[in-house]
């Protein structure tokens, strides 16, 4: 009984000693490199990003709302009565190919989104009065969407928390929404905020049927959200959205915990060189090149933005966290027991691991599948010279733990 005693107090202390809250972002304002837990109270400065292209669509997309990619195609659709989904081509912004939703109707569709089998589309938009009691999401199977005979079924929902459905007037409510996201079991959605300019996240299943959406949490994102995209895997949500004035933005969420998404790293990015331009479309398959699509919006006689397929370059705000991701993790999940920071690193690291695996050995592989450096971690802390090693991205690997992998850059 004493022994165990011991070894309990022994982990413990490890656990606290490990545990360090902070921001663990290197890029923003008041990063700490000793943090081992995202608190998510990373601060950024301004930023805006231009896109590296941009492409007219066709007129039988001017109001693109929403935009997904699968596999190599960009689907989009209209938010009108069209019931069709149009397929582009990325690059040129041309219609490949086009699919009839048939047996449903289009009151309002404003996103697009989907997982491995089937595509979702959110008939959910709210913003005439605020007062639609027939909000869904139609949910149709990618197999039979390619052969053409299909059957869709509709999600129905009603938020959790109104409870007045008294017409409000256009654009005069915070029950809107154009943005939601499918996980593994669940569906989320990111309120478009009228009055406010916030957005409120709502959690539904994603199985046909009447649910109730159920309120989770509200973020003033100061602006209008109209797309969203997401990496369940990485834990990256992606949203995207435009000011009162119609500036476009990016907002960044990422390194959060479970489906808490506010919890971690929020950062908002100014679309540049882009004003008047209604984005209502957001779409990823790597996490850092994102295509969107904007709406035709006039405002006579001043303003005629047409529709347009645009392509952004999103490496320089999270590249660096995509690249330290773990790379594998065994089940007893071994990133709890071992802490490696600062990362990025310059001249020295510190490796530190819970009692029972002192003595393991460790080495670092660069990208050329050679190993640069390895030794023995003798100690609780351990402190090493990682000079010599190259500046670039080494792999850090440990005995006994096969599946374990974690990615540091070393810099000069």
């Amino acid at each position: 009984m004493k022994a165990l005693l011991i070894t309990f107090v022994l982990f413990l202390q490890f656990t606290l000693h490990a545990q360090v809250s902070g921001c663990t972002d290197p890029l923003s304002n008041n990063y700490n490199p000793q943090a081992t837990v995202n608190n998510g109270t990373c601060s950024y400065g301004p930023s805006s990003v231009a896109p590296v292209s941009s492409v007219n669509l066709p007129d039988a997309v001017n109001e693109t709302s929403g935009l997904v990619k699968w596999e190599e195609r960009l689907l989009t659709h209209n938010d009108n009565t069209d019931l069709k989904l149009y397929s582009l081509d990325s690059i040129s912004g041309a219609v490949l190919q086009t699919f009839t939703v048939a047996g449903t109707s289009n009151t309002d569709w404003e996103e697009i989104a989907q997982d491995g089998q089937h595509i979702y589309i959110g008939d959910f938009g709210n913003n005439g009065n605020g007062n639609r009691t027939n909000l869904r999401i139609i949910r149709v199977s990618k197999e039979e969407l390619l052969s053409g005979d299909l059957q869709a079924n509709s999600i129905h929902f009603s938020y959790s928390n109104q409870i007045n459905f008294t017409a409000t007037g256009g654009n005069n409510t915070d029950f809107d929404c154009e943005a939601f996201i499918v996980s593994n079991d669940s569906i989320y959605l990111f309120t478009k905020q009228w009055v406010s300019k916030k957005t409120s996240v709502y959690a539904l299943p994603k199985t046909p049927g009447t649910h109730i959406a159920q309120f989770k949490t509200t973020y003033d994102v100061s602006g209008l959200i109209t797309g969203a995209t997401y990496m369940e895997d990485k834990k990256l949500v992606v949203l995207t959205g435009y000011s009162t004035l119609l500036q476009p933005f990016f907002y960044l969420l990422y390194d959060f915990s479970g489906h808490s998404f506010f919890s971690g790293n929020k950062r908002k990015i100014s679309m540049s060189s882009m004003g008047f331009h209604q984005v209502e479309g957001i779409a990823t398959s790597n996490g850092l090149d994102y295509f969107v699509s904007n709406e035709h919006f006039v405002r006579v006689p001043l303003v005629n933005v047409s529709q347009k397929l645009h392509k952004f370059d999103l490496r320089p705000y999270l590249q660096e966290y995509l690249e330290n991701l773990p790379l594998m993790t065994s089940h007893n999940d071994i990133r709890n027991r071992i802490r490696v920071y600062p990362n990025p690193a310059g001249d020295h690291l510190y490796i530190e691991i819970e009692p029972s695996l002192v003595g393991i050995q460790y080495s670092f592989i660069d990208m050329n599948g050679r190993n640069a450096q390895s030794g023995t971690l003798n100690s609780e802390r351990n402190r090493l010279d990682i000079g010599r090693l190259r500046s670039g991205v080494h792999v850090i690997r440990v005995s006994d733990f096969p599946d374990y992998s974690y990615r540091l850059v070393k810099r000069d």
